[in-house]
């Protein structure tokens, strides 16, 4: 970091952006267009670095164009900003006490944070699929919970089912052709698709996320995932243990399809009884059989080999577990 760097927090909303730099007093309020971003963008100093929080789409044209300007951007945790707001004592919420924080925080942890860089047009037409997929598929299951009750609309529902059947099929068409013209992402993919759980839909959101994010190891990538437990101890007390759950949670329901899958097969239900056996619930037990499959599959891309059941089925593995 250097002296003079100009910390700048920006809270986006689908129309405008609020902006604040660290350190000094107001703010101002722009449009999220390309034109105004460009104009502003132009205002900067050289050494601005800017962040933003994630929020699915509409911080995604601020960020380009940032970064083609040759600024440093971040795009934050929303949820590790939300509890650096609750540790400050944050009492008021609105968009220009967002982008105060958010400049805040950039000011004081940049130098252990990532910054944003873009992905090739492969990669972000297949996030942006699998996003959809997943919202689709969530929107589903929650009419099946509405619609359950009324049986006089069973032949209604049926036809709404084989429209997003159809609709389904057209997107896991297009994530097959994406894949398929992309070489890293066609051999990945086949190499994840032989870890026991994983089919196309999570090899292919695996596969997008790999090649696009370098992880320096698998615990960086459980991590990541918001799989990683977090201990809650005090003194001679040992708390009960809970996921962080900051990563993506369309990762990590894909991850818990994956080895409610896995331990249902001849390879892997032995290692997800063995972790039963250790007094674990069955959603706990899930829980750890995914982030181990999210283990295998860092192996398996760093390696480009098959994966090997064996190496995870011994006993001395299921001990281990």
């Amino acid at each position: 970091m250097q002296a003079h760097d100009v910390f700048i927090g920006v809270d986006v909303a689908k129309a405008s952006l609020s902006i604040c730099r660290h350190g000094e007093p107001g703010g101002h309020e722009l449009s999220n267009d390309e034109a105004s971003i460009r104009r502003w963008l132009c205002t900067l100093p050289r050494q601005a670095v800017i962040a933003v929080e994630s929020t699915g789409r509409y911080h995604q044209l601020l960020v380009r164009l940032a970064y083609a300007m040759g600024h440093r951007t971040f795009v934050l945790n929303a949820r590790d900003v939300y509890f650096y707001a609750k540790a400050l004592g944050v009492r008021g919420k609105t968009d220009r006490t967002d982008a105060r924080l958010i400049a805040r925080y950039l000011a004081e942890h940049h130098d252990a944070l990532k910054p944003w860089a873009p992905g090739t047009a492969a990669q972000d037409r297949l996030h942006e699929l699998l996003r959809c997929r997943a919202g689709v598929t969530c929107k589903r299951m929650s009419l099946r919970q509405v619609l359950r009750d009324v049986p006089d609309l069973s032949a209604a529902v049926e036809g709404l089912e084989r429209q997003f059947d159809e609709l389904l099929d057209h997107i896991d068409r297009q994530v097959a052709t994406l894949v398929a013209a992309d070489v890293r992402l066609s051999q990945g993919c086949a190499a994840l698709r032989t870890i026991t759980g994983f089919g196309p839909q999570g090899s292919a959101m695996l596969a997008a996320l790999l090649s696009r994010v370098d992880f320096a190891n698998a615990d960086a990538l459980v991590a990541y995932s918001g799989l990683d437990p977090r201990p809650n101890d005090s003194g001679a007390k040992t708390g009960r243990r809970h996921i962080s759950k900051r990563g993506s949670p369309d990762l990590r329901r894909q991850l818990y399809l994956a080895a409610f899958a896995a331990s249902h097969s001849k390879a892997l239900g032995p290692l997800y009884r063995s972790i039963k056996a250790k007094g674990f619930k069955p959603t706990q037990a899930l829980v750890i059989l995914a982030r181990k499959l999210l283990r295998i599959a860092w192996a398996v891309w760093k390696s480009a080999k098959p994966f090997d059941p064996s190496l995870v089925t011994s006993p001395e593995a299921c001990a281990k577990t």
